[in-house]
């Protein structure tokens, strides 16, 4: 661990993920969605577009509701799971109007079937959109309740084949504690698998680090609050935390 920034030799990606929580699209806000901060996110993935390389994109639904704290005040969980995937599909349609709206062609598809408003989750479909540059958002978390959108994002990044699943977050990596509420807390530049599970430092959960680890998808954690952070994370620029296998 260290509190200097990294310095790693960059390399050009062809297909990446970014995961971004509800929360991230809430800005200062406590709650629902921040235009500006949803402009700022999309002008970052256009740069990143523009440099070529292809873009596919899942959001969270926490900032509107989130199925675990609904199924903490007594509603039946697999409802509350429900209600949290429609709320990443009314998220992803923020982002995919922000996007259009600076001519960055964008296809949504939810892994609940919805034709009015979103394609159906087609993997072959997906990849042909990316191919063409258009963006492609992934909305309704895996499609089954029980599951959270981290590991719906790591399933999507380990079937469209993408070499790194990016979390874009409120703080800039994962540190040995809250950084907020410890300040002396230290900052992880590199991770490996192991050390994050059996640490619990909560990168992603369990299932995702899984599925990640298995098909050797390094996840970098960064803060999207920063502008133009996503395309200089890719660069191998700035302040992040990267987990991937040792060696």
């Amino acid at each position: 661990m260290s509190d200097v920034q990294n310095s790693q030799e960059p390399k050009k990606y062809k297909r990446v993920l970014l995961k971004l929580s509800g929360e991230a699209l809430m800005g200062s806000g406590q709650f629902g969605v921040d235009p500006e901060t949803v402009n700022q996110i999309a002008e970052d993935i256009r740069e990143v577009v523009d440099s070529g390389v292809q873009v596919c994109v899942v959001v969270g639904g926490g900032n509107i509701f989130r199925g675990l704290s609904g199924a903490a005040s007594g509603m039946e969980r697999t409802t509350a799971d429900y209600m949290g995937m429609l709320a990443t599909v009314m998220n992803s349609l923020a982002m995919q109007n922000a996007l259009e709206q600076l001519d960055v062609p964008t296809r949504v598809q939810s892994a609940i079937p919805m034709d009015t408003v979103a394609e159906p989750y087609i993997r072959r479909r997906a990849e042909r959109h990316m191919e063409k540059g258009r963006v492609v958002i992934f909305a309704a978390g895996s499609g089954n309740p029980y599951f959270t959108t981290d590991t719906a994002a790591a399933l999507r990044a380990s079937e469209m084949k993408c070499e790194m699943l990016l979390k874009g977050t409120k703080v800039d990596g994962v540190y040995t504690d809250d950084p907020v509420k410890n300040p002396d807390a230290k900052h992880y530049d590199h991770l490996d698998y192991k050390k994050v599970l059996t640490d619990d430092l909560r990168v992603m959960d369990t299932s995702a680090i899984a599925l990640t680890r298995e098909n050797n998808i390094p996840i970098t954690v960064f803060s999207i609050y920063e502008k133009g952070s996503f395309g200089r994370v890719l660069r191998g620029e700035g302040r992040f935390t990267t987990v991937q296998s040792e060696g």
